[in-house]
């Protein structure tokens, strides 16, 4: 598959960062530049820089929210009782919801921990 100018040049960047790393010399960044902007396909790109390492992704990892997993264990609990006792007024539903407002509201649970720690931790580098 032919490739385009775009991604050329998100090759040549990919090739400067490695050079800044130290990991091409000057003379073979030029002839690695020289063979990505000459390239045609896909495959030619790709064996420019097949012996460089992968570009870390820049996507941050999902944090999983152990609050969350215990809001759905608590409230599974809470409903199984309500059926072993009679299965009457559904009474989980307020127990249900005050938990749901505290693990799913902005601000609150483990968020804001974390979020404090992060404060702390600038302001203890700023001191």
């Amino acid at each position: 598959m032919r490739t385009s100018q775009a991604e050329r040049d998100r090759v040549v960047d990919r090739l400067r960062t490695h050079a800044a790393e130290g990991r091409l010399e000057v003379e073979e960044l030029e002839q690695r530049i020289e063979d990505a902007l000459s390239a045609r396909t896909h495959g030619d790109l790709q064996a420019v820089e097949a012996d460089l390492p992968r570009p870390e992704s820049r996507r941050p990892r999902r944090r999983r929210h152990p609050l969350r997993r215990h809001f759905v264990a608590v409230s599974l609990l809470l409903v199984v009782i309500w059926a072993v006792t009679g299965a009457g007024y559904f009474w989980p539903v307020w127990a249900i919801g005050g938990l749901a407002w505290w693990a799913f509201a902005p601000g609150c649970g483990a968020r804001r921990a974390r979020v404090g720690s992060r404060r702390d931790a600038v302001q203890a580098i700023r001191s």
